[in-house]
């Protein structure tokens, strides 16, 4: 694990064990005074690839698909064959424009502001019935006990997964989110989880096409208005990418919002006097946490970022957590503040064609479970180490002890 160090050539923000602690935050204020788009050391790769690290430049390339490919080599940082990006091509982060165009239009009759709000009620429904069972033990683990409980019950609720599946679902989830983690069973586990989620939706699919049922599953595998439809291997690429991503995700921003108020304990005081902060609450928790770390991308031509010429073919990772540290952007980013206005964090990837589809219905949960927890929570004590997830594209706790004292 590499050292704090000032010497931009002797620093490695790729390296997963360096966010096993916490981030390694004074490398990337390094980067972005000193190097902004960085060579950078990659173990997989005979020569390197580059980090690149300040927000302007970060969403810059996401809004530039066509001068930065998902598809050519995949939009997460680590390396696959050609048949494994083949089949990755299938889900739509992994998609360059026609392709991404038309699946997205696709999906997105499910995830519009209108459509997420309709489910308001029932997230908060689910959230009392979380922190109400957590409220009764005597000490959790608030990732499992609550954070992890949430999102898994609204992604399961809304693609119409039966009661009893659920608990299997969410161990495939964390499986595949834990590729590079040995505590979660490594990449050997992850790619049969993902066979067996894929397996798992392709059955889904088929019930709901033969029975409709008002879930969004019978609405993705229906045609639209124009009579185009996901395919077969497209459902269940988007049933993988949803139950990982949203699920992950949105556990990682729970957990780690508590813990960063924990660490604060003026911001808790100050969100149970302002309840009208939540909604901003929500947008700076997921700015401090920022569950996805990077997003990956392959130059397609050469061109200049940040004073570097980047060549046609090179590897671009731009990192996410850099960025929604960035002094150029955000007053005092070290500091979390639930009232944080403007925000305009990049946790959600940046903008441009790969925005982030399901981001209003994950601020919503982080929004409600917070809310919920503001009422029914006096105060949160430490009952042992946390622990957090090993790998080169999620940022988030996987363990947090807690004594949740009812207010």
């Amino acid at each position: 694990m590499a050292p704090h160090t000032d010497a931009p050539s002797e620093i490695d923000v790729f390296d997963p064990d360096r966010y096993v602690p916490t981030p390694p935050h004074h490398d990337f204020a390094v980067l972005r005074s000193q190097e902004p788009v960085h060579w950078q050391p990659d173990p997989q790769l005979p020569t390197g690839h580059w980090a690149v690290t300040r927000h302007a430049d970060v969403s810059w390339i996401a809004r530039k698909p066509e001068l930065f490919s998902s598809a050519l080599a995949g939009a997460q940082p680590m390396e696959y064959d050609e048949v494994a990006v083949g089949m990755q091509r299938l889900m739509m982060i992994n998609q360059d424009a026609p392709q991404h165009s038309r699946v997205r239009s696709l999906v997105n009759r499910g995830f519009t502001p209108r459509m997420v709000e309709r489910l308001r009620d029932r997230i908060a429904a689910e959230c009392e019935r979380i922190v109400g069972e957590a409220l009764r033990r005597d000490e959790v683990d608030f990732v499992e006990a609550v954070a992890a409980e949430l999102p898994i019950a609204v992604i399961a609720e809304l693609m119409g997964v039966p009661q009893e599946q659920r608990p299997k679902l969410f161990a495939w989830s964390k499986g595949v989110a834990a590729e590079a983690d040995p505590a979660g069973g490594g990449a050997v586990a992850a790619r049969v989880a993902a066979q067996e989620m894929g397996r798992f939706a392709a059955v889904l699919g088929a019930q709901r096409r033969g029975c409709p049922a008002g879930d969004i599953v019978s609405r993705l595998v229906s045609p639209d208005s124009h009579g185009n439809q996901l395919s077969e291997q497209e459902f269940q690429a988007f049933f993988v990418l949803l139950a990982v991503a949203g699920n992950e995700t949105t556990r990682y921003a729970i957990a780690g919002g508590v813990q960063a108020l924990m660490a604060h304990p003026e911001q808790w005081a100050r969100l149970k006097a302002d309840p009208s902060l939540l909604a901003t609450a929500a947008e700076e928790v997921v700015r401090w946490e920022t569950p996805t770390k990077v997003f990956r991308r392959t130059a397609v031509s050469d061109v200049e970022v940040g004073g570097r010429l980047i060549r046609a073919g090179d590897k671009v990772v731009a990192h996410l957590t850099s960025a929604n540290r960035d002094e150029q952007v955000f007053d005092d980013p070290f500091r979390f503040d639930v009232g944080r206005d403007p925000n305009p964090h990049l946790g959600f990837g940046g903008g441009g064609p790969h925005f982030c589809i399901g981001r209003h219905l994950a601020l919503l949960e982080v929004e409600l479970m917070l809310g919920t927890l503001v009422e029914q929570v006096a105060e949160f004590v430490p009952a042992g180490p946390s622990r957090r997830l090993r790998s080169y594209q999620f940022h988030g706790l996987t363990r947090l002890p807690v004594h949740l004292v009812a207010a």
